[in-house]
């Protein structure tokens, strides 16, 4: 299950040769989730609410992709955004998180995600492009119900939603390091200060931590042991999407069954696979599984 809870319409204009180019697609960190998953073979039920006319659109072209989408219909109008890329980089011309979820919408989509993550072997959570859109308590509970009754939550979240995610307690963490220095829970980038916040996090309510550090290794704390994750170096097209779809191979590999070091090692070839495309949350199969081979897990010690 993947708890989307507030995903957004994304337009983005590309340049192919002479022609301009208009792609319409469903976004957000949970939707690049899902499809990243989907493409690795689970079986995928998202959870999300949209509303207004943006709303209408998404829910539409949601049922494109290849997961079983369970839809709240919300009171207030969904987010999107407008991005231009004809020049190789990406420009924002306009963009809007979405309104609040109310009272009702919160009820409706907890109700909904309770019921399909009980039912998942694994429960993915997704932060929000705006804060303030999903209050960092809901997070909390459903963290807390799914884990009492027996769930394995994995979640990829910052700032207060992170901090709530932890007092409800889960099973697997990733974050990047600007998020943990942004929040202030590591003094710098070096694999010492990391490790040192993965520990205080694992304190908090974490089972194991993996961190992002952009081109650099990443740092995972599994089982309270500590590892740099050197990952294969590509091209680079897009680094966007790239923690989610680390987010997406790890929870994919834990809900078959896979052990924590195979779940770190996809979810790293999953997200150097993702950068070398323009699609967010994509990647072939044959390539994550043959690179997540060449991904090394070496222990640290401070």
């Amino acid at each position: 299950m993947v708890f989307a809870p507030v995903p957004l319409l994304t337009v983005t204009i590309e340049q192919q040769n002479d022609e301009a180019e208009l792609h319409v697609h469903p976004g957000g960190q949970g939707i690049w989730q899902a499809r990243m998953c989907a493409g690795l073979g689970a079986s995928v039920t998202l959870c999300a609410a949209v509303g207004g006319e943006i709303g209408k659109v998404i829910a539409s072209l949601l049922g494109d992709e290849h997961i079983d989408v369970r839809v709240v219909h919300r009171s207030s109008g969904s987010g999107w955004y407008v991005h231009d890329r004809r020049d190789g980089s990406r420009n924002e011309i306009a963009e809007y998180g979405g309104a609040p979820l109310g009272r009702h919408d919160v009820d409706e989509l907890y109700c909904t995600a309770l019921a399909a993550g009980l039912r998942a072997e694994v429960s993915v959570f997704s932060g929000v492009a705006t804060e303030g859109v999903v209050d960092p308590e809901v997070y909390r509970r459903l963290a807390t119900d799914l884990t009492t009754h027996g769930g394995t939550v994995v979640a990829d979240l910052s700032g207060d939603d992170l901090s709530a995610v932890l007092a409800g307690g889960l099973a697997f963490l990733k974050v990047s390091h600007e998020e943990l220095l942004d929040a202030g829970r590591a003094g710098d980038d070096s694999p010492e200060a990391l490790v040192g916040a993965a520990r205080k996090m694992r304190d908090e309510g974490a089972g194991s931590v993996l961190i992002s550090r952009a081109g650099e290794s990443g740092v995972a704390l599994l089982d309270g042991e500590p590892f740099l994750v050197e990952l294969p170096s590509l091209e680079v097209v897009d680094h966007r999407g790239a923690g989610d779809s680390m987010t997406a191979g790890v929870a994919t590999v834990l809900a078959r069954g896979g052990d924590l070091h195979e779940a770190v090692r996809t979810g790293a070839a999953a997200g150097a696979v993702n950068v070398t495309r323009h699609g967010l949350g994509t990647g072939r199969r044959e390539a994550i599984e043959e690179l997540s081979g060449r991904v090394r897990l070496t222990p640290f010690h401070s």
